[in-house]
Formats: C-alpha cells, sequence, structure tokens
C-alpha cells in the first residue's frame, strides 16, 4: 500500500473509534445482564426487562440513524459524528452510574441514539475517502471496529467477573467506553479529513480539492486532477436530478435504495443479534457454570474480530463483496439448521461432546457471519447509493436493520424459552429468501470508484473525454451529459 493508501488506512482505524463503541456497547450488555451483581443490584428484572436492556437500545439506534437521514447531510460527516460523541458519552455516564434499572435503560437509549447514528455514518465517510483499489479494506475497518468492540467488551467483561462481588463487576466495564467519545471528538476535528465528495456537494470544491489531495497523497498531481475532475463532473451531473422527496429516490434510483436497505434489513435476519445477546443464556441452557460461559462469549468475541480482519484485509477487494455475501448466507443457512440440530439432541442430556458440538454451531456461525457479511455489508450499503442519498438511503437502511433487531431481539428470551432452539428457523427462512434476493440483485462494486459503481444499476457515469470542462475551476458552468 502506497503512502497515501497508508494515510487513508489510518484515518479509517481512528473514525472506527465510532463503530468500536458500537460494538463494545452492544456487547457489553451480553456480559452485564449474566452478572449476578447486576441482577440483585436491579431487584431481579424480569424477563420482559431484561429484553428491554436490549431493545431501548436498538429503539435509540433506530432513532440516530433517523436523524442522520436529517441531518447528515446538512453538518457534514465530521460535525455529525461530532455530535455523536457527545451523545454517546451522556449515555455512557449513565449507565455506568446507573442506580435502577430506569435509570440504566435511560443511559442505553440515549447511547444507543449516538451509536445508531455514528454506526450509519462512519461507513458512508470511510467510503467517501478510499482509493477505489483499497475500498473494500479501508470501509471494512467500520466492521472490524464492531467486532473489536464485541471482543473488548466480552473479554473486559469476564475479567471484571473475577472481581469482588458487587456493582464494580458490571459498573467497570460500563465505565471503560466514556473516554473514547472524548477522544473521537478531539481528533474529529483537529487532524482527521473531510469527505471530498460532500465538499464538492455543497459547493465548497477548492477545500475539496485540498482534502482529496491530502487523502490520495499516493498520486500524482496530474492524476489527482484527472480523478478529481472526473468526480466532481459526476456529482455535478448527480446534482442536475435534484432530489427533493422521498418520491423522487424511489422513482429515480428504486434499484439502489432497494439494494441498500436490502443488505441491513438481511443482516438483523441472519439472527447475529439474538446469538450474541442470548449466547449467554443458551450456554446456561446447556448446564455451564458462570465463569466459563462468560469465557466462552469472550472467545465468540476474538473469533469474530480474527475473521473479520482476515477478510477484510484479503478478500473484499480481492473475491469481491457479492461473492462474500452470497458465501455468507449460504453458510448461515447450513450452520443455523446443523445448530438448531444439535440443540434439540444434546440441550437437555448429560453428553458433554454433544454439548460442545452444540457451541460448536455457535462459533461457526461467528466466523461466518464475521468473516463474510460484517466485513462487507455496512460498506456496501454504502457505496451503492450516489452522493446525494447517501446520508439519506444509509440512515433509513441502519434504521431498518435497528428496527428489525428491535422486535427479533425483543422476543429472544420468551422464544428461547419457549420454542428453544426453533427459534433458528424463523433465521434459517429470512436468510434463505435473501440469499436469493441477493443473487439476482446485488451487483459487485469492487475496484470500482463510487462514481463508476452508478452503472451497475443503469445510471450515466462520465467517462474520460467525454466531458472537457474542469468542474473544479470557478468558470465551468455546469455538464454537458452526453446520452
Amino acid at each position: 500500500m502506497a503512502d497515501g493508501g497508508w494515510y487513508a488506512f489510518g484515518v479509517a482505524l481512528f473514525a472506527a473509534i465510532g463503530t468500536f463503541l458500537f460494538g463494545f456497547d452492544t456487547g457489553i450488555a451480553t456480559t452485564t445482564i449474566a452478572h449476578q451483581s447486576w441482577i440483585d443490584y436491579m431487584d431481579n428484572p424480569s424477563k420482559g426487562l431484561t429484553g428491554a436492556v436490549v431493545a431501548v437500545y436498538i429503539a435509540g439506534e433506530a432513532v440516530g440513524a433517523l436523524t442522520q437521514t436529517a441531518l447528515g447531510d446538512k453538518l457534514g460527516r465530521l460535525r455529525f459524528m461530532g455530535m455523536m460523541c457527545i451523545f454517546v458519552t451522556i449515555g455512557t455516564v449513565i449507565q455506568t452510574a446507573s442506580i435502577n434499572i430506569g435509570m440504566f435503560l435511560a443511559g442505553r437509549v440515549v447511547a444507543g441514539f449516538a451509536v445508531g447514528g455514528m454506526v450509519a455514518t462512519v461507513p458512508i465517510y470511510l467510503s467517501e475517502i478510499s482509493d477505489p483499489r483499497h475500498r473494500g479494506l479501508i470501509g471494512g475497518i467500520s466492521g472490524c471496529g464492531i467486532a473489536f468492540g464485541t471482543m473488548m467488551s466480552n473479554w473486559v467483561g469476564y475479567a471484571c467477573s473475577f472481581a469482588p462481588y458487587g456493582p464494580v463487576q458490571w459498573r467497570l466495564p460500563l465505565g471503560i467506553q466514556i473516554p473514547w467519545g472524548i477522544i473521537m471528538f478531539c481528533g474529529l476535528f483537529t487532524f482527521m479529513p473531510d469527505s471530498p465528495r460532500h465538499l464538492i456537494r455543497s459547493g465548497k470544491v477548492e477545500q475539496a480539492r485540498n482534502e482529496f489531495t491530502k487523502i490520495r497523497r499516493d498520486l500524482h498531481s496530474d492524476e489527482v486532477n484527472q480523478e478529481f475532475v472526473l468526480m466532481v463532473a459526476q456529482i455535478e451531473y448527480e446534482k442536475e436530478r435534484e432530489i427533493t422527496s422521498y418520491r423522487e429516490i424511489w422513482q429515480l434510483f428504486r434499484s439502489r435504495v432497494l439494494v441498500s436497505v436490502a443488505v441491513q434489513t438481511m443482516t438483523s435476519l441472519t439472527g447475529v443479534n439474538v446469538i450474541q445477546y442470548y449466547q449467554t443464556i443458551l450456554y446456561k441452557s446447556l448446564g455451564i457454570e458462570p465463569h466459563t460461559i462468560l469465557a466462552l462469549a469472550a472467545v465468540y468475541g476474538t473469533i469474530a474480530f480474527v475473521t473479520n480482519c482476515l477478510t477484510t484485509k484479503f478478500l473484499t477487494d480481492q473475491w469481491g463483496r457479492r461473492k462474500m455475501i452470497l458465501a455468507g448466507l449460504a453458510g448461515v443457512v447450513l450452520i443455523e439448521i446443523y445448530s438448531a440440530v444439535m440443540q434439540h439432541v444434546f440441550q437437555n442430556t448429560d453428553n458433554r461432546v454433544g454439548k460442545g458440538f452444540s457451541i460448536l454451531g455457535i462459533y461457526l456461525f461467528v466466523v461466518t457471519y464475521y468473516g463474510m457479511l460484517n466485513s462487507t455489508t455496512w460498506l456496501y450499503g454504502a457505496e451503492v447509493l450516489p452522493i446525494a442519498l447517501r446520508s439519506k438511503v444509509m440512515g433509513l437502511a441502519a434504521a431498518s436493520h435497528f428496527i428489525v433487531n428491535v422486535a427479533v431481539t425483543e422476543a429472544g428470551p420468551s422464544a428461547f424459552a419457549n420454542i428453544h432452539e426453533n427459534y433458528y428457523y424463523v433465521f434459517v427462512a429470512c436468510s434463505t429468501f435473501f440469499l436469493v434476493i441477493a443473487w439476482f440483485y446485488f451487483p459487485e462494486t469492487k475496484q470500482k470508484t463510487l462514481e463508476e459503481i452508478a452503472a451497475s444499476f443503469g445510471d450515466k457515469v462520465i467517462l474520460p473525454g467525454e466531458d472537457a470542462v474542469d468542474h473544479a475551476k470557478p468558470e465551468a458552468r455546469g455538464v454537458e451529459v452526453v446520452g
């Protein structure tokens, strides 16, 4: 990777603090609700309230994603993420200081709001600053941030289980989140580059040129100018078809909107959040003791992070997004059938080997989901959209992900208590449906600029030599569209 690539890589790592917070605050609920000290302190909450710890958080995420839809373009990528940093700090402080279940749920809502807006914005930002040759790697770091947060939350929760019985067991893991929003806020307004594409769309062309030159320092000046001019031309062309309503979005970009929303809804209906949140309940149903349960959850998070990183580095740009999504969905279907069968056969027996095979199903799932889907879907949902719609639709897509998650996750404890492992078959059916949709309607995006992806959906793309006007210059007047 050239110098410019390493610079963008470093920027992406810092931006991934936003998705790390999403993964950590999501994952910390898994170990928090497993601590007997938390259960006793919160006065033995019912299954409904235990489910609400997860559900209200996801509801907050949905509101945060919709807020990104409304404000993302107006504030810009950096300022919007900065605002979310303030909210996530407030939310994590409230959770850490909670004295009852009501206060704890309030903190979950505020933190969920923040990370919902953040996780909808970070992939957009990374896709817009990436070299198309490395966009799978750079953009995929947002997914790695989620996986890293999940892993760290599980290990921190496990380590704190050895603390003396009491609130420290669960307050300390929650408190560890607090500094990261502050750190990210400081970085956003000191050294992080702004999105050149968003600046162009906002009419700040010269500022966009400066940011683009800084980000793409691997290119010679003539190459920078050529790529920048084509980028401006495409964005100016898309601005000529200015979107003023969601009705127009649907009429002009129906296929791209449906793909972006579908890929986010799809991830919820694989059952990943249900398995991740309630794996401790599943382990307990297999007769495993508390410390081992938390250790198994930590191993789950570690496998998620390692596989996510490996596939982001070696598959997303090389093998392609479409193939990874198809392979991931097919794998999820087979593994969830296997898991349902193993738990049905061994859950109520004393067969330790059989129970080991049941746990293996959960680990095979995490390898497949984080290796093939989590490393791809957040980036893919952003890169298939034109600049004019990227914030609006990505916010809706993320909200669809969270809203569906509210339903399937809130139902988790009751579903596992009543229909047991058969809950897996709901996700098998949904994943099979989306596998068919992906096969017929999800195009490949690897190695293409964000502007070139438009051609995959039949939209006009400005090609070299097609438009001789340098739209980056003040005297340029519009775009002459050929065809």
